[in-house]
């Protein structure tokens, strides 16, 4: 015998007939299964007119009331448009609903919230809801379920929360939280929302994805054999970076993190890669001056930059990168090559430990929750390079985090490390000495190394790892020795001639024809006998005679993308006719100073 189930029926001026309380009854019947039905009878001004029926924690809603939340939030679509053509957008949608409206009676699991504040809301009542489902307040608010338990569920919640308060309603929506996608959103700047906040107007979305979308299998991978050229030396040379790779960027504050993650969105011009720079936490002026560089130097044709400042709240900032990926794997799926920069993840483990302390999970290390390392890993495991038969597209991650005094043994750090597929550490004592950037290389590493180099990059590169950390060594060693025989001192001068070479201003990438020749002949030692003063200059008169005097050769080296020994000779040759042209130079300088 099924259970008896007790309903409440709501109307306004007019009570139903008996014939539409038997359709009523009939609709409860098929949905719960039962024959058994109570159903209450009560009159409710508050609604306006029609009717709603509560049953359990289920909801038909056939009143005025229910027309003007439906009115409402097709209008809230339309709230954050702007331009001369919003008014009559929103007026012609208008006449539209007027004239063609009809009343969505679905049945809705309808909840009331016990505890709201600090950006959380406890909803009582709602027991079907999946993780990562999107929960609408009577006040227009959405949230995300995160918090999923027996007696309530915890939402984190997108919007102010002022206008919720304890009794307030709160429904169900089935949607997944996620973001609108499209090409229109490339030169933009949008929240963690997909809402352009650069006062550009609206955009125009393709699609919409899901911000909690589940890794490519291993299946539906391939190997990392393509660069992803950053256009610094140090890194393109000894570190090689592959489209589909995550390679962690880590130091202190101030050591030129950013500084080379946006070098590396600047070198991607022409390269056919659209990059995504995701800011969580940072002061909204600094966004606003990697905005404007991205605009001065032309990368922002090709960007996109998902914006959640150190003013927004904690949700906001928590989904933020995972909004940015979903935005990548709309291009991936595409079959195009993806850039993305998450700046930084610290701060977003930051703010999901806020989020999780004030949904009371319990606090583990340094107060970070249990499954802190599962938020970086789910997130930067949707990186990768897809396979042939799914396009073939890409997602390099460049992760960020910041160290404290250089201790990279700390709870996020070594998680990120684990994640990821190498890192580049930069060093505040380097930086301090003029390092710049200022690489580590016994502590940077990455895993896929040679793999992702070109063949001439390879070649060229040779021993040049080596080559610095014995210098670093033997730097240390002779430091107070006054003594040194001509073997040590060639190779002191050597890594002295190096270590200038890696120097690279701001905003300056190299491209990867003019790195080999920078390599070729520092290896043949045709830069050992210039002065260390010297060398930045010396290194921009060579390159620009290449590029004006052997075209060839950087032809050459473009189009192979090998270094044979006959053009490596080709290289050497120039270089020696370049430094006979630099001696007569400042042979006649000298004899016009004579004179």
């Amino acid at each position: 015998m099924s259970e008896k189930l007790k309903a409440i029926l709501r109307y306004a001026n007019t009570a139903p007939s008996p014939e539409q309380i038997c359709k009523i009854k009939t609709v409860l019947s098929n949905k719960f299964d039962t024959t058994e039905i109570e159903l209450e009878v009560h009159e409710d001004s508050s609604i306006g007119g029609g009717f709603i029926v509560s049953c359990g924690n289920f909801e038909y809603d056939w009143s005025d009331l229910g027309r003007a939340r439906q009115l409402r939030s097709e209008l809230s679509k339309h709230g954050r448009k702007s331009g001369d053509n919003a008014t009559d957008r929103i007026i012609g949608m208008l006449k539209n609903k007027v004239e063609n409206f009809t009343l969505e009676v679905s049945d809705r699991e309808v909840g009331t919230v016990e505890w709201v504040g600090d950006g959380i809301a406890n909803v009582k009542g709602i027991e079907h809801t999946f993780y990562g489902e999107i929960i609408e307040f009577e006040d227009g608010t959405r949230g995300m379920a995160q918090d999923i338990r027996e007696d309530h569920i915890g939402c984190i919640l997108f919007g102010n929360d002022t206008g919720i308060r304890q009794g307030t309603r709160a429904v169900r929506t089935y949607k997944e939280a996620g973001i609108p996608v499209g090409e229109a959103f490339i030169g933009r700047v949008i929240d963690a929302l997909g809402a352009p906040i650069d006062g550009l107007g609206d955009i125009k979305e393709s699609g919409y994805r899901a911000a909690n979308e589940p890794a490519p299998g291993i299946i539906e991978r391939q190997s990392v054999n393509e660069p992803m050229e950053t256009g610094i030396l140090s890194i393109d040379t000894m570190f090689p970076i592959g489209r589909g790779q995550r390679e962690l960027i880590i130091g202190d504050r101030q050591t030129g993190k950013t500084s080379i993650a946006i070098d590396t969105i600047i070198n991607q011009k022409g390269k056919d890669v659209i990059c995504i720079y995701v800011a969580i936490g940072q002061k909204a002026s600094t966004v606003a001056k990697i905005v404007q560089t991205l605009k001065k130097t032309g990368a922002m044709d090709y960007s996109i930059v998902v914006c959640s400042t150190a003013s927004d709240r904690a949700p906001l900032q928590y989904i933020a990168p995972y909004s940015g990926t979903a935005m990548a794997e709309y291009f991936m799926h595409q079959g195009k090559a993806v850039l993305i920069v998450y700046d930084d993840l610290s701060k977003h483990a930051v703010a999901y430990r806020a989020l999780s302390l004030l949904l009371e999970r319990s606090p583990g290390r340094e107060a970070y929750p249990g499954d802190v390392f599962y938020l970086h890993s789910r997130l930067l495991e949707r990186s990768s390079k897809l396979s042939s038969e799914l396009g073939g597209g890409s997602i390099t991650a460049l992760p960020i985090i910041e160290t404290q005094a250089g201790d990279v043994s700390s709870y996020i750090p070594t998680n990120v490390i684990s994640i990821t597929d190498g890192q580049i550490f930069l060093e505040s004592d380097l930086f301090f000495e003029g390092m710049r950037p200022a690489v580590n290389v016994g502590l940077s590493v990455s895993r896929v190394g040679s793999a992702a180099q070109t063949k001439a990059m390879k070649k060229a590169a040779g021993s040049i790892r080596v080559d610095l950390a014995q210098y670093r060594e033997m730097a240390v060693f002779t430091q107070f020795s006054s003594d040194l025989d001509e073997t040590t001192k060639k190779q002191l001068a050597h890594g002295t001639v190096l270590m200038e070479l890696l120097k690279q201003p701001l905003e300056h990438p190299i491209a990867m024809h003019e790195q080999v020749i920078i390599l070729v002949a520092v290896g043949s030692g045709r830069l050992d006998m210039i002065p260390v003063g010297q060398i930045k200059s010396y290194k921009e008169r060579l390159l620009a005679y290449f590029n004006t005097e052997q075209g060839e050769i950087c032809q050459e080296l473009i189009k192979s993308r090998d270094l044979s020994e006959q053009l490596r000779h080709k290289i050497i040759e120039a270089v020696d006719s370049f430094n006979d042209l630099e001696n007569k130079k400042l042979k006649e300088e000298i004899e016009h100073m004579k004179n």
